[in-house]
């Protein structure tokens, strides 16, 4: 099922097909170096289950995965997410490298705020990076978020950005 579409993206649901999919970003270091730790093969098929069931209850927020709409091809994921343990909800992104430097992160964040603001109640909506993750932050800020704090956890670095929804 489409969530929403960009000029050259489409984010949608997830499926068990999307196995190799979910594989091809959570278990690739350099993918998720600002994440998390990558994840073997069947470490992700348990991931993407837990999600397709997660999803269930948080939709219309949730963790979605991204397609070129040209050509089908898979580039990514896309989440609007509670942040652990508050009533917040965060924003995030993951591209296959082979889609890095190509604008996606922006047309992503853009579009995922206009979704956010005509398809939810929130307020407000949070962006997490580590601190070393500069080409996100470029992404958030360049998006209009802005810069709220700089925390530790769990000794690592993180930065948090904040954007205050407005009906676009």
């Amino acid at each position: 099922m489409t969530i929403f579409e960009t000029f050259r993206l489409l984010v949608r649901t997830q499926a068990i097909t999307d196995a190799e999919h979910y594989f091809r970003i959570h278990g690739d270091p350099e993918v998720v170096k600002y994440i998390r730790a990558a994840k073997t093969k069947e470490q992700c098929f348990e991931f993407l289950q837990q999600h397709i069931e997660l999803n269930k209850t948080l939709f219309p927020l949730g963790r979605f995965l991204v397609d070129e709409k040209a050509t089908s091809e898979f580039v990514g994921s896309f989440v609007i997410i509670p942040i652990e343990n508050t009533d917040q909800f965060q924003l995030g992104y993951a591209l296959t490298k082979q889609h890095w430097g190509k604008g996606y992160a922006t047309e992503l964040v853009k579009a995922g705020l206009q979704y956010i603001s005509s398809n939810t109640p929130l307020n407000k909506i949070y962006a997490i990076t580590e601190s070393a993750n500069a080409s996100s932050q470029h992404v958030l800020l360049k998006c209009g978020f802005i810069f709220e704090e700089e925390y530790l956890d769990h000794e690592t670095l993180l930065k948090k950005f904040v954007f205050e929804i407005i009906n676009f």
